[in-house]
C-alpha cells in the first residue's frame, strides 16, 4: 500500500537581502561570485518558496500514515524528488508500504489490521485518490473479518445441534442410527 508521509525539515525561505538568501554549502566561491552564495531571481525563489512547502506537506502527510500504521509498516516512507533552483533536493511525492495480506486462520487478528490499515490510510488531513483506494480495500477486509467471526458461532451452533439430535435419536433407537442416501 502507498500512502504518502514526511518529516518536516527546518527550511527557510528566503527573499532578496536576507544574508542567506540563495545559500548553497556547496558551492566554492570564484572572482564573479566571492562569496559563493548562489543568486535567485524572483521567480526562482517562488519557485523554492513552493517545493519546501511542497516537501513539508510531503513528509507530514506521509509521516502521518507511517505512525498510524504501526507494525503493518513495511520499512519507511520513500521519497520521489525534484531539484530546486538553489540544488537541494525536495521531497515532492512519497508512499509508505503498508502491508495489506489478512492474518491466516484468524479473523479476529485480521479484523484489528484491517482497521488499523484504514486509520493509517486516512491518517493524513488529506488522503489521496491512492489512500482513499487503500482504506476501501482495508474495509472490505474487516468486512469480510467480520462475517467469518459471525459464521464461526452459527457453525458451532448448528454442530451442537446436529449432535445432540443425533445423540437423541440414537438413545430413542436403541443406539441405530439410520443412514439415508
Amino acid at each position: 500500500m502507498h500512502i504518502p508521509a514526511t518529516t518536516a525539515l527546518p527550511l527557510r525561505t528566503s527573499l532578496p537581502g536576507d544574508e542567506r538568501a540563495g545559500r548553497d554549502e556547496n558551492r566554492e566561491p570564484s572572482e564573479s561570485n566571492p562569496t559563493g552564495r548562489q543568486r535567485l531571481d524572483l521567480k526562482q525563489l517562488q519557485e523554492l518558496t513552493r517545493l519546501r512547502q511542497r516537501d513539508r506537506e510531503v513528509r507530514a502527510h506521509e509521516m502521518a500514515h507511517l505512525a498510524a500504521a504501526g507494525p503493518y509498516a513495511v520499512g519507511g516512507p520513500t521519497y520521489e524528488y525534484r531539484k530546486g533552483p538553489d540544488g537541494q533536493r525536495y521531497a515532492v511525492g512519497g508512499h509508505v508500504n503498508i502491508d495489506t495480506s489478512p492474518v491466516p486462520g484468524d479473523p479476529e487478528a485480521t479484523l484489528r489490521k484491517a482497521e488499523t490499515i484504514r486509520r493509517a490510510a486516512l491518517a493524513p488531513g488529506d488522503p489521496s485518490p491512492q489512500d482513499r483506494s487503500v482504506a476501501a480495500a482495508a474495509a472490505a477486509m474487516a468486512m469480510k473479518a467480520r462475517i467469518e467471526l459471525q459464521r464461526k458461532p452459527m457453525e458451532s451452533e448448528a454442530g451442537r445441534a446436529a449432535d445432540a439430535y443425533r445423540n437423541a435419536r440414537s438413545e430413542e433407537d436403541g443406539g441405530r442410527i439410520d443412514v439415508y442416501g
